[in-house]
């Protein structure tokens, strides 16, 4: 009797087999990269947030601002005796009014930071750092929204057209509120932005996967009714996430495909 002899497809699929097989045993046995070195590596790319000078230098012109308007109000609104020194300096513009122009300026100002805010956030979001974005997204913006209101508020002072004596306490008070409220705000945002700074840690995702915060013993604290802000907020950072996830795909597509080039 003759022995059975394999088909060639066959022998062709054994040999194809062999061949992956020994392909994945290379890449098995390869020299893996360690957590520390990406941990490190990640690290090494991280980029801080350049918004605590700014913050800081804007919290310091504040202040200085609200103390010149108290000097000008009571000196030059108030006229405590100070008439001739207060025309010579100010010359035919009335106190109340540089008051007012100083008020704009530090508006000006403080939109101008909030941009920059917004835009250095904004590519704090998409390096993955969703927790620390959303824990300052109202920060950032408080300040501007108190200056607008102080804003909004002179204005209605100056239509009422109160008394000179009114008027002048009315809107040394407005500007006295205002810097006690918006001030702590700015040195509160700043105390963050320095603490991130410091830290220096990885991206949402990886310190996610590190401590294995969505192990199995933590899924059933995740069950159960949930309020409809509490579902919002998971929502949203789903989405943060995804986005995320989404463009950094896309910056490793491109890495593959320069060192694909390279070589």
């Amino acid at each position: 009797m003759e022995s059975a002899r394999p088909a060639p497809h066959a022998q062709a699929g054994s040999s194809a087999d062999m061949t992956q097989s020994t392909e994945e045993d290379s890449l098995v046995d390869g020299p893996l990269i360690s957590a520390d070195a990406l941990q490190s590596a990640m690290r090494r790319e991280f980029q801080s947030v350049p918004t605590t000078c700014p913050a800081g230098f804007l919290s310091l012109m504040h202040v200085v601002y609200v103390v010149l308007s108290l000097c000008v109000g009571v000196l030059c609104v108030l006229k405590f005796g100070q008439e001739e020194e207060c025309s010579r300096i100010l010359g035919s513009v009335q106190g109340d009014s540089v008051i007012v122009f100083g008020k704009v300026f530090l508006w000006v100002l403080m939109l101008l930071l909030t941009v920059w805010t917004h835009h250095h956030h904004s590519r704090v979001r998409s390096r993955g750092y969703l927790s620390f974005y959303r824990q300052t997204q109202r920060l950032k913006q408080l300040p501007l929204l108190i200056h607008s209101t102080g804003n909004v508020l002179l204005l209605l002072l100056l239509a009422l057209r109160l008394p000179q004596t009114i008027h002048a306490s009315v809107m040394l008070s407005i500007l006295g509120v205002e810097v006690l409220v918006a001030v702590p705000c700015l040195l509160y945002y700043t105390v963050k932005v320095m603490q991130f700074n410091r830290q220096r840690a990885a991206p949402d995702v990886s310190q996610e996967e590190h401590s294995h915060t969505y192990s199995v013993t933590s899924l059933p604290t995740e069950t159960g009714f949930r309020g409809l802000s509490g579902l919002e907020e998971v929502v949203e950072k789903q989405a943060d996430l995804i986005e995320y996830l989404k463009q950094h795909n896309t910056l490793l597509s491109k890495r593959l495909l320069n060192l694909t080039a390279q070589h």
